[in-house]
């Protein structure tokens, strides 16, 4: 390989997280009222939350379910095929569901959110198109534009689907802000690894108050 292919080579690995990277950071504009609501609504709920989505959706909903759980608001994944087999039968009506999809139109995943609203479980969408399917049936629809130089050929939910992680991460430190949660309690459930093998945790977060939830403007 000569200098010229090798250069080539790391500007193209460069600029795909160059572009990653900018869809990520145009997550800050967008996080508003929207997210102020769901907020509350996580706050407020007495069961846990429920995290869904198919295909690499299902990966960060898999992803952020395990860090809503560290970070103290007690959550799990669950395969949309696997709920539609049997497995929605461990969501409650005091849970809230967040449905995860790019393009809000996954068969599998909307006819599970169709379902859980059926038992009462509230459901929130993130998604880049909040006209789709998913987005008129969730109760709360939180619509992030996309950012197609980030998801190769506009197909492939690279960039999208950090998008929606970093808006998920933010939810979680938020609400672990508000609950108080120390990084005691952390520590005490993350024993395993370098974690747990840190003999100094740092100073607790800031507390952080969080409005009640409105169902009035819920979908405002």
């Amino acid at each position: 390989m000569n200098d010229f292919t090798r250069s080539a080579v790391i500007e193209a690995g460069r600029q795909q997280v160059r572009v990653e990277a900018e869809a990520v950071l145009d997550v800050v504009d967008q996080i508003d009222e929207r997210f102020e609501r769901v907020a509350g609504l996580l706050h407020s709920m007495t069961g846990k939350v429920v995290l869904t989505g198919s295909g690499t959706s299902g990966f960060i909903a898999r992803r952020s379910a395990h860090l809503f759980s560290v970070s103290g608001t007690p959550a799990f994944f669950l395969n949309p095929g696997d709920g539609l087999h049997g497995s929605m039968g461990a969501v409650e009506a005091d849970d809230v569901m967040i449905a995860l999809s790019k393009g809000g139109s996954s068969t599998e995943l909307n006819d599970l959110v169709a379902r859980v609203q059926a038992v009462g479980t509230t459901v929130v969408a993130i998604t880049s198109n909040g006209e789709s399917p998913l987005g008129r049936l969730a109760d709360i629809t939180v619509e992030l534009r996309n950012y197609p130089a980030a998801d190769p050929g506009n197909l492939l939910a690279m960039g999208s689907t950090l998008a929606h992680s970093s808006w998920l991460d933010a939810m979680a430190m938020v609400l672990m802000r508000a609950r108080a949660v120390s990084w005691e309690r952390v520590h005490f459930t993350h024993p395993g690894g370098a974690v747990g093998l840190l003999a100094s945790l740092p100073s607790d977060l800031e507390a952080l108050e969080i409005p009640p939830y409105s169902a009035e403007t819920a979908g405002a």
